[in-house]
């Protein structure tokens, strides 16, 4: 059974299901997204997602009308994978139809960039085999819509999850994986960037996210990983 955490950017809450590999994602539309095809070829049995991120999966699945494979979505980011800071990791990203003809996955494509929901939907030139869209919800510390953005405390969301998890596999325990900026999350980053000789103001930005980044992404699950 999977814990899947769901981020609201409207409330500014996480709410928390448990759901076995074969049920829907939460607030996903009928049967069109599994538990199982979230997953992927992740191995963690905790999962995060936005609820506007299952608004585009549905408003996509609707308008295409008819099934839409996945062959990736979530990972954690020790699991790696992909980019140093992939939507992945954020739970907000999927990579479909890579069983699909080349017709069928240009049809997707024009779905999901018409609509106008998602946040990125990657040039066909990029994704020959697949097609990729995301809903990425906040600008990246680095400047653009890409990578991760600023935290600092009192941020709450699946950024704040992926930060988390992170600092928690480097061995900075941030004491839970709640999705919440609190004080020990603070405490945590600040001696990361004191040991990486990186200004220690407590503040995920541009070059606190390099270096995080390149230290964990692929790392693998380490003894000082945790669960929520």
């Amino acid at each position: 059974m999977a814990k899947i955490m769901i981020y609201d950017p409207d409330t500014n809450q996480i709410y928390t299901e448990w759901r076995e590999e074969n049920d829907p994602m939460p607030y996903s539309y009928g049967r069109t997204l599994l538990v199982r095809e979230f997953r992927g070829s992740s191995r963690s049995t905790v999962f995060w997602t936005t609820t506007t991120a299952m608004e585009a999966w549905n408003a996509t699945r609707r308008t295409y009308g008819a099934a839409i494979p996945v062959g990736y979505a979530f990972k954690r980011i020790w699991e790696g994978g992909h980019g140093l800071q992939s939507q992945h990791y954020v739970g907000v990203s999927f990579d479909v139809g890579q069983r699909l003809s080349q017709s069928q996955r240009n049809q997707i494509w024009r779905t999901a960039n018409n609509l106008g929901v998602w946040g990125y939907v990657e040039p066909l030139s990029m994704t020959p085999t697949w097609v990729h869209f995301d809903r990425r919800y906040a600008r990246g510390a680095c400047g653009g819509t890409s990578g991760f953005p600023t935290l600092r405390e009192g941020s709450v969301g699946c950024y704040t999850l992926v930060l988390q998890d992170a600092l928690n596999a480097l061995g900075y325990s941030t004491r839970w994986l709640d999705g919440k900026f609190g004080n020990a999350t603070r405490t945590a980053l600040i001696q990361y960037q004191r040991d990486n000789g990186l200004g220690a103001d407590g503040i995920a930005g541009c070059q606190t996210w390099k270096r995080i980044a390149a230290e964990v992404v692929g790392i693998g699950r380490t003894p000082t990983v945790i669960d929520p």
